[in-house]
């Protein structure tokens, strides 16, 4: 028989499986601080999981004394009364930085404040283990550091770029302790700060950003005067040294290893103004030079420094006169070592103090232009560097160079003039007077044409063949075909003599012709320039051609007909002028007047072409393609019919007739087209009138439920027999609640019976039946959610014409009916209930089954005792 375990040894032992122990930390040996600085003392927890936030409670104890409540996270009442009221000021105040750490913020430190403080972490464990609490010392010191400007109010130095300057601030400390001070040096440009230079409290120089290079080479110093004075020393100003400058001075102590900063202090030392350099470069305005001598031109430059600054001279050359475009490049460049950078016919020469000559010699044509002086001023900085302190650049000096053109003349001659078409053409084109016999001159040659216009509008010339400085023949687009054929030949005959043969000339070659002959003067590099041009006079190819006439008259053999009948219209052709024709024949049709559906359309119905090849333009009529003949009858006549014609056939029938002139061959060239008189084709008929309606009696339907669209025609006007009416009938669904998507087609059937479905992404099917002559049914079976939408039908009738042809007449469309699907809550969840019902009742009788099996073979004991008397007490088995 066994025995239970006290209970408070069984919380002992789950305390001690719970608590791994604890460690209260705050910051090792003693902490330093100057009176009115602010205390911040961190302290926290380590290997502790215990509470999600533990408490704190903050002791003090002035040197010799006993420790006194500050304050507690937990506890109100804590602090003694004597701290009550700087922690009601805010002067005194715990801020929790984790769950397990909390700092203690004493503002404005005083004397009485020195001393040791101690951080607890109240527990109710039944044992303890690890450290609950920590203690720290602190050592208020009182505030000897002095920092002042070298001058009060602070300064303003106003200096040039490049000029010196020094600035001066005071620091000392008169601390009991061995402290050290740190010194930085910063600038200030509106927001903008930026670090120059700081001595750290160890000792070692620090350049800011941007101030590295200056530093090391000198430029930038920081120096020590005297015990307290602390100097900033720039060799050379530059525009980025402009700004307020202060003087922050840092006090720190060394306290077992480790450096604490005990209080800052910062001044304003001094503005510093940089004046910008004035700096400007002066060139002529306008220059003019003969070809071949030399162009010497001036750059005059103002500055006022007086100091040993360097100048550096650059001359460009530009076409335009802004410099700053493309296509500007450097002629000659004097640095700031006075050493010439320039080409063998271009000199640069420093005349003064502040002229700087550029000579360029022979010059040529290529040498008009802008020419601009850049001028920088280089001052000198520590280890032989240099800045830029100002730069300027003249306004552009053009400059013209005039030059002796070639003094010569051009005549233009045609040898062979033409009488009639596929006669040749020459021309020749012939320079004369020429006073230039140097060998620096060549001529080039180019050949242009100009059409022949009766009335005064302004013609372009178009271009036949050009010719480069070295002799390059370009062909342009009139010409460069015939020329690869061989029909056009441009040639050089004599050194003062171009031609230019047409094989066989056309009508479309007749015009004016003239050349333009240009000299080319070569240059220092070899290169040729076009110099000067010179045209000829035109010399106008033509030959006696009167004017090309077609007339074609349309007739009616029948003009009487009803629909159905078949439409005949012969074309007769006529020409005067016209070598040897061949026509092309073009039917055309257009609304009669007053039909306002298409007006002022003209359908192209079937062509005849030269060749006697039929094609069919935009008939499109599937039912009747065999339905329109253009046949020739003779040489100028043709023939159209149109069988079966019906309603919609009304209106104007032309003929378009092309007249067609052989050239070379087998190629045609057109001479002349015409359009014939209309023939109308008008029905004088008066027809039923068709509407159409939609109807359902089941506009609103449960998903699943059947829905019937019934389409109903109705007839006004002449009675007919239901044989000679058939419909086409299509049924459209536009799936919104308004009319603002495009409409899908459902279903059509044609006058034939033939049923055609469209394809749908969902389950539900469609049927479309005709119940009556004029009923058609649409059923959508199986209806679903999407089926939802507006609903109309379109009909096209057919009548039958009493000549027994069928007669399509214009579309209508029903108004659209509103069909919406809604859900079956009751059906939508009863299989879902039933499944889950049924599942809880199989997993419910299985979970019993499996119960009963397992309590008994599986948890059966088998206990033998002996036999005791119903009165006595039951024995005490533990396990």
């Amino acid at each position: 028989m066994g025995r239970l375990a006290p209970r408070p040894l069984l919380l002992a032992l789950l305390s001690l499986a719970l608590c791994r122990g604890r460690v209260v930390r705050v910051p090792t040996g003693t902490l330093v601080r100057v009176v009115g600085t602010e205390l911040v003392i961190p302290c926290n927890v380590s290997d502790y999981d215990g509470p999600s936030e533990q408490n704190f409670d903050w002791s003090f104890s002035s040197l010799g004394s006993s420790f006194v409540e500050l304050a507690s996270t937990w506890e109100v009442g804590f602090p003694a009364q004597l701290y009550q009221e700087r922690l009601q000021r805010g002067e005194i105040l715990l801020r929790r930085t984790a769950n397990d750490a909390v700092e203690l913020h004493i503002k404005n430190v005083q004397p009485s404040d020195q001393g040791h403080y101690k951080c607890s972490t109240p527990s109710t464990d039944a044992t303890v283990q690890g450290n609950y609490e920590d203690t720290v010392q602190v050592k208020v010191l009182a505030d000897s550091l002095h920092v002042g400007p070298s001058a009060r109010p602070p300064p303003s130095l106003s200096l040039r770029e490049g000029e010196p300057f020094e600035l001066r601030c005071t620091a000392s400390s008169a601390s009991p302790l061995h402290t050290h001070l740190a010194l930085l040096w910063e600038l200030h440009r509106g927001p903008a700060r930026r670090n120059v230079l700081a001595l750290t409290h160890e000792g070692r120089f620090h350049p800011g950003l941007g101030y590295e290079q200056r530093y090391h080479s000198g430029d930038v110093r920081l120096d020590t005067v005297g015990s307290d004075a602390y100097r900033l020393s720039v060799s050379r100003a530059l525009s980025a040294d402009q700004g307020s400058y202060r003087c922050i001075v840092s006090e720190w102590i060394a306290e077992q290893g480790n450096w604490q900063e005990i209080q800052e202090k910062a001044v304003e030392v001094a503005t510093v103004v940089i004046q910008p350099t004035v700096l400007r470069a002066a060139v002529p305005k306008n220059v003019s030079v003969a070809e071949g001598k030399e162009l010497d031109l001036t750059c005059n430059i103002t500055t006022d420094r007086a100091d040993d600054v360097r100048p550096e001279v650059t001359w460009s050359f530009s076409r335009t006169p802004d410099s700053t475009l493309p296509g500007s490049h450097v002629l000659a460049r004097l640095d700031r070592d006075s050493l010439v950078h320039s080409s063998p016919h271009i000199a640069l020469s420093h005349v003064d103090a502040r002229s700087y000559h550029l000579l360029v010699r022979d010059v040529s044509k290529e040498n008009s232009g802008y020419y601009f002086c850049h001028v920088s001023l280089w001052a000198p900085g520590h280890n032989r560097s240099w800045h830029k302190v100002a730069e300027a650049v003249s306004s552009p000096a053009g400059v013209g160079v005039t030059w002796l053109e070639p003094d010569y003349q051009v005549y233009l001659n045609a040898s062979k003039v033409p009488g009639f078409a596929d006669d040749p053409t020459e021309l020749a084109c012939r320079v004369v007077d020429t006073k230039s016999g140097e060998a620096n001159v060549r001529f080039t040659v180019s050949w242009y044409y100009r059409m022949n216009r009766r009335s005064d509008d302004v013609v372009t010339s178009e271009l036949l063949a050009v010719m480069d400085g070295d002799w390059t023949l370009k062909y342009g687009e009139r010409s460069k075909q015939r020329a690869q054929d061989g029909d056009f030949i441009f040639s050089k005959e004599h050194t003062d003599t171009f031609s230019f043969r047409i094989q066989r000339t056309t009508e479309e070659d007749r015009g004016n012709y003239y050349c333009v002959v240009s000299a080319w003067t070569k240059q220092r590099n070899n290169s040729w320039v076009k110099s000067k041009d010179v045209f000829s006079k035109p010399v106008n190819i033509f030959w006696a051609l009167e004017d090309s006439v077609l007339v074609v008259k349309a007739r009616q053999p029948k003009p009487f007909f009803a629909a159905g009948n078949t439409f005949e219209m012969t074309c007769k052709v006529s020409s005067k002028n016209i070598k040897s024709p061949r026509y092309s024949v073009l039917i055309t049709a257009e609304k009669p007047v007053g039909d306002l559906s298409s007006p002022n359309e003209t359908k192209y119905i079937i062509s005849l072409d030269q060749d006697s090849v039929v094609k069919l333009e935009n008939w499109t009529d599937a039912s009747r393609v065999d339905g329109v003949v253009l046949e020739k009858v003779q040489e100028d006549e043709f023939r159209y019919r149109m069988y079966q014609t019906q309603v919609s056939d009304a209106g104007l029938y032309r003929c378009m007739v092309t007249a067609w002139s052989p050239v070379r061959g087998s190629l045609w060239r057109e001479a002349a087209t015409s359009l014939s008189n209309p023939i109308e084709i008008d029905f004088q008929t008066s027809g039923p009138i068709f509407n159409a309606s939609v109807h359902s009696d089941t506009p609103s339907v449960i998903r699943g439920d059947l829905i019937k669209l019934f389409c109903i025609i109705t007839v006004e006007g002449a009675a007919l027999d239901p044989d000679d009416m058939a419909f086409d009938v299509s049924w459209f669904a536009v799936h919104s609640f308004g009319l603002d998507k495009a409409p899908v087609l459902l279903s059509s059937l044609d006058r034939k019976g033939i049923v055609t479905t469209s394809r749908r992404d969902w389950k539900s099917d469609l049927s479309l039946e005709r119940v009556s002559v004029l009923e058609f049914l649409l059923q959508v079976h199986g209806s679903e959610d999407q089926d939802f939408g507006n609903y109309y039908c379109s009909v096209t009738p057919w009548v039958k014409s009493p000549t027994g042809s069928w007669q399509k007449e214009a579309e209508i469309h029903s108004k659209p009916v509103f069909i919406t699907v809604k859900m079956d809550v009751l059906n939508a969840f009863k299989y879902p209930l039933l499944i889950g019902v049924g599942l809880s009742t199989v997993i419910g009788l299985l979970s019993c089954l499996i119960g009963y099996c397992s309590s008994h073979w599986c948890c059966k004991k088998e206990v033998q005792e002996t036999r005791r008397e119903r009165r006595r007490l039951m024995s005490m088995e533990m396990d």
